[in-house]
């Protein structure tokens, strides 16, 4: 494998979990991305080549970044203080930094006793590090992040989700700073207090269920900052949110498939957690018409445009989340607009002249190329052959694009969040036998 300086350590654990226990790996020095010819053809003939033949005749020094496991997953690793505890755990990058509940065996007991399934038995195969999540190491996870117990069964849906196939969890780990969240549907809700309104992402019980969904990522999944999670300037925390009882429209869960009193989480991903622009009535346009058009105008701003025009099999999977306050979603509702509608409109109102679109292409694409050469290649339209000045449409489709109604029910706020790599995959919310019984004994 060749690399860049500092994906060598992700190259390995790329390597190994898929099969290759020793990868070799020639690291190109330096962010090729900007330099010029001269400056390549000099590192490759100097630097790179000598690496490239040392990995081809050469037995390897033996790979790197491989996660510890302990032989009995019932048994404590370390006794201490919570102090000494915190401070074992961040040694052995255990934790997202921050201070954390130590996971006892009592706490996890807590937490193994909402679900129905065996301690041990595999939720899901978490790629890259390509670990098993089970009941057990979930609860410690949701343990740490400060978690309830009755939480455990939303946990393990999500779990189940980041599995699955369509989540593309092996390559959440993009230099562009791709991370998850989480949305909750159905009575569960409100049963535990997830919160859909006012600062939802910031208020409890929600950022214990992101951060939660953080460490499994973490430490399950293997993603560790600068090693397999290279994001150019870090990551926030996962977060979860839920939808709004006030919506016009039916919830996200029920548009794809689920009965209404069916409990679901959503995995999906963003690259951005940003500007929430206000739509207002004015002299010439609606309040409801100008929260469409801001929401094309954002799209447009966003950081995997170059993506969003593709179709066919051989297009970047996206997706585009967009977050409509209760009040915006009604005054749209009002005005005669489906969440069907919606999607529509952005679909097909969302261009931009073709010459803006190319310099987006040539400039901020990882991989730089023409909408002439991605169209011969089947990704784009032939729309994207016209005259400079001509308006393209850049959403592929309006399948990718994903309405929730949340937060404040007293603003009118809206919110584009955009991802790539991946769809939202839902899963249902398996609630043990006795959940009710459970839930009656749980204090607060």
């Amino acid at each position: 494998m060749v690399t860049t300086t500092g994906f060598s350590v992700l190259a390995r654990l790329v390597g190994k979990a898929g099969g290759v226990e020793d990868l070799r790996v020639a690291e190109y020095p330096g962010p090729l991305g900007i330099h010029d010819g001269e400056t390549i053809a000099r590192n490759v003939e100097h630097a790179l080549i000598d690496k490239i033949v040392v990995g081809l005749t050469q037995p390897a020094a033996g790979s790197s970044g491989v996660l510890s496991t302990t032989s009995d997953p019932s048994k404590a690793v370390f006794a201490g203080t919570e102090d000494e505890v915190n401070r074992y755990f961040n040694a052995q990058d255990w934790s997202d930094g921050l201070p954390f509940v130590p996971p006892t065996i009592a706490r996890v007991a807590q937490f193994l006793q909402f679900t129905d399934r065996a301690p041990d038995e595999a939720v899901a195969v978490l790629a890259s590090a390509n670990l098993r999540a089970t009941p057990r190491n979930v609860a410690a996870n949701a343990v740490m992040a400060g978690c309830r117990p009755e939480h455990m069964p939303l946990i393990l849906a999500a779990v189940e989700a980041l599995g699955d196939e369509r989540a593309s969890l092996n390559n959440l780990g993009s230099s562009s700073g791709i991370f998850p969240f989480v949305l909750v549907n159905g009575p569960i809700v409100q049963q535990l207090g997830i919160n859909p309104g006012a600062q939802l992402v910031s208020r409890a019980p929600n950022p214990a269920i992101g951060r939660a969904i953080g460490l499994v990522i973490h430490n399950i999944a293997g993603f560790r900052p600068g090693a397999s999670y290279m994001g150019t300037f870090g990551y926030p925390l996962a977060f979860a949110l839920a939808e709004h009882p006030d919506s016009p429209w039916e919830p996200f869960h029920v548009e794809n498939g689920f009965s209404a009193d069916t409990n679901t989480v959503t995995i999906g991903v963003t690259n951005n957690w940003g500007s929430a622009p206000a739509p207002y009535d004015t002299p010439t346009q609606s309040g409801a018409k100008t929260a469409l058009d801001l929401l094309c105008k954002e799209i447009t701003q966003k950081t995997r445009l170059f993506h969003f025009p593709g179709r066919g099999p051989n297009a970047e999977h996206v997706m585009i989340t967009l977050l409509l306050s209760p009040p915006v979603a009604q005054s749209l509702a009002a005005a005669g607009y489906s969440k069907q509608d919606v999607k529509r409109y952005v679909h097909e109102h969302t261009r931009m002249r073709l010459a803006d679109f190319e310099w987006v292409l040539k400039y901020t694409n990882i991989f730089p190329t023409t909408a002439h050469e991605r169209v011969e290649a089947g990704v784009f339209p032939a729309e994207f052959l016209g005259a400079p000045d001509a308006l393209v449409q850049v959403v592929s489709s309006a399948d990718i694009l994903h309405i929730v109604v949340c937060g404040d029910p007293h603003r009118n706020r809206v919110m584009v969040l955009e991802g790539g790599h991946t769809r939202p995959t839902s899963k249902e919310v398996r609630l043990p036998k006795n959940w009710d019984t459970l839930l009656q004994q749980t204090p607060g």
